[in-house]
């Protein structure tokens, strides 16, 4: 909170500051210093809500304010484009998202049909978080797009007498 007055008491400062002010300007003031002063306020208060930002799935962790990814004690190493995109499909985790909506989202472009940049980016994107996994988190819903993931794989492997198949 910034707090923009006439009064110019000391007093009045510390007064402000106290009760939950994070800035203090006192009239006539340049436009210039205002403008600065918002910016830095805006760049504290971005600073602090991306510093506690950490998203999961399984064993895979995003640090958004440290932009970091580990799958379980693995670091893994994206590009920028593709720390955009695991952080897009975590933001949406379990939806299915179509290859259009993650063009406009992460790289703020219309989709054409005749473009795979949509599947290379995800193909790379498992290369590093899947491949040497046995669960897999990134899955192809055909036709319709893609959707991050954790597939409970305990179902799968029972053997079919224990699924109810005889």
């Amino acid at each position: 909170m910034l707090f923009l007055t006439a009064k110019d008491d000391l007093s009045d400062k510390i007064k402000g500051i106290e009760i939950g002010g994070d800035d203090y300007l006192t009239k006539p003031f340049a436009f210039a210093e205002l403008i600065v002063r918002m910016k830095s306020l805006l760049r504290r208060a971005n600073q602090a809500d991306y510093q506690s930002t950490i998203m999961q799935i399984a064993d895979l962790k995003m640090d958004i304010g440290k932009r970091t990814v580990h799958r379980g004690d693995k670091p893994i190493k994206l590009t920028a484009k593709e720390f955009s995109l695991l952080q897009f499909l975590l933001e949406r985790r379990g939806e299915v998202l179509p290859r259009s909506i993650i063009a406009s989202q992460v790289w703020d472009m219309n989709f054409e049909n005749d473009t795979n940049v949509i599947d290379v980016a995800i193909r790379r994107l498992r290369i590093k978080i899947d491949d040497d996994h046995d669960a897999k988190l990134i899955h192809t819903v055909r036709g319709m797009g893609y959707r991050l993931e954790a597939v409970d794989t305990a179902l799968d492997s029972k053997p079919s007498h224990e699924a109810g198949n005889v």
